[in-house]
């Protein structure tokens, strides 16, 4: 059985956020885009935006998707993640469950230790194939 996951490209001028995982739980330390796993009855815009609200605190305007790749991790069952521009969100964002949580420039992304799965995207955003639409922050 594949799970599928959804992840947030929140991208301003200072960046892409980027958000490292706690030093305990899977993969610790690692850094990954916002998001999380999609529950039962839920669509994926829907579970991004429960997902954003509980680990940023922020409601979020979910855009179009713009790239999805399936991997999997030794061990494990097989995951598609599904990457999102967030065109729009209320509130200030904090940093609820992470270790740390970071603005990074595309060019940047390669100096930190993504996850295995995120490696790709990375690369296309530092190469300019994919590029995420900036976001704003509403009233």
């Amino acid at each position: 059985m594949i799970n599928t996951v959804v992840a947030a490209l929140l991208h301003q001028e200072k960046g892409l956020l980027i958000c490292q995982r706690s030093a305990t739980g899977e993969f610790p330390g690692k850094w990954e885009f916002p998001g999380g796993k999609i529950e039962p009855g839920e669509n994926a815009s829907t579970a991004l935006r429960r997902e954003l609200k509980e680990e940023l605190g922020i409601v979020a305007e979910i855009g179009e998707e713009l790239w999805r790749v399936e991997h999997q991790y030794a061990g494990r069952s097989p995951v598609l993640l599904l990457f999102f521009a967030v065109q729009e969100y209320a509130g200030a964002i904090e940093n609820r469950v992470f270790q740390q949580i970071e603005w990074a420039k595309p060019s940047e992304l390669a100096d930190y230790d993504f996850l295995e799965a995120d490696r790709i995207l990375i690369e296309k955003l530092e190469e300019g194939e994919i590029v995420a639409p900036s976001c704003e922050r509403s009233a």
